[in-house]
């Protein structure tokens, strides 16, 4: 089975491309099933006052719902619509989180971990912020805060979950032990969670060239039986799949036979195609 279950459309005000746009094209593709993962609007930052074209306001939200609902229904029979959303987890902001969780019929939400107090540290226009930083410092930060996404229960799916090394800053090599120990208990929280997680593979456009998460962590997460999906977070829909042969080729190699898909929040396994 051909899936895609990260993408974002011009709604995010960072992405181009309508939904219907999305879709069509996974038709062409030969999609069975395209998931529509849009932005959660921004709730610790006042969007008038931020940086602009981070996520879709919040009267939007309602919108966005409605239309990947239309276009479910509409293009049955053509291609299987999974209408999602990737919803930041920001530490004291959990039960506004979950009210937008609860308050619509998602099949799945990505739980993704962009923001450390007001820095996106996925923002190319907020990479100033590593300057004078101490990087491991901020890597235990980081996976402090996925761990704790984890443990809500809010997500489906635990997204590009080491993000953090998107743009090339890495702990030094003497301190090489400590990132392992950090990744191995950010994937522990996901295992205890029953969560699945995703293999971005937008990261081999990135200046960290290699997907997220590495290699290293998803030998881990097969080892401890971490239900895993595939991801484009596509941003155009001529980059829709993009890289998710190569994504497919690893979970193979590295043991995953399935896939985890999702309906109404109840996941299920797909045989894993190459």
């Amino acid at each position: 089975m051909k899936i895609d279950y990260h993408t974002h459309h011009s709604r995010c005000g960072h992405a181009i491309g309508s939904l219907e746009e999305y879709v069509q094209q996974g038709i062409r593709l030969g999609l069975d099933q395209l998931g529509l993962s849009d932005h959660m609007p921004l709730l610790h930052v006042e969007p008038a006052n931020y940086y602009p074209e981070m996520a879709m306001p919040m009267d939007e939200l309602p919108r966005y719902v409605e239309e990947c609902l239309d276009l479910k229904e509409r293009y049955k029979g053509q291609i299987d619509i999974r209408v999602g959303l990737e919803g930041d987890y920001i530490e004291g902001w959990e039960r506004e989180i979950e009210d937008i969780v609860h308050a619509y019929p998602w099949d799945y939400v990505i739980g993704s971990v962009h923001f450390l107090g007001e820095w996106d540290v996925t923002d190319f226009r907020q990479v100033h912020h590593w300057e004078g930083k101490n990087v491991l410092e901020v890597y235990r930060t980081y996976y402090d805060a996925v761990s704790k996404a984890a443990a809500t229960g809010l997500y489906d799916i635990m997204g590009h979950l080491d993000v953090i090394k998107r743009f090339g800053y890495h702990p030094k090599p003497a301190e090489e032990e400590e990132l392992r120990e950090l990744e191995r208990s950010a994937l522990s929280a996901v295992a205890r969670s029953g969560r699945a997680m995703e293999l971005n593979a937008s990261g081999l456009s990135k200046p960290c060239a290699e997907m997220f998460p590495s290699r290293r962590m998803l030998e881990q997460a097969f080892t401890l039986g971490i239900p895993l999906t595939i991801g484009s977070d596509a941003h155009d829909p001529a980059k829709l799949t993009e890289h998710l042969e190569k994504a497919r080729a690893l979970l193979h190699e590295v043991g995953y036979r399935e896939l985890a898909v999702f309906e109404q929040r109840e996941r299920s396994q797909v045989p894993l195609t190459l």
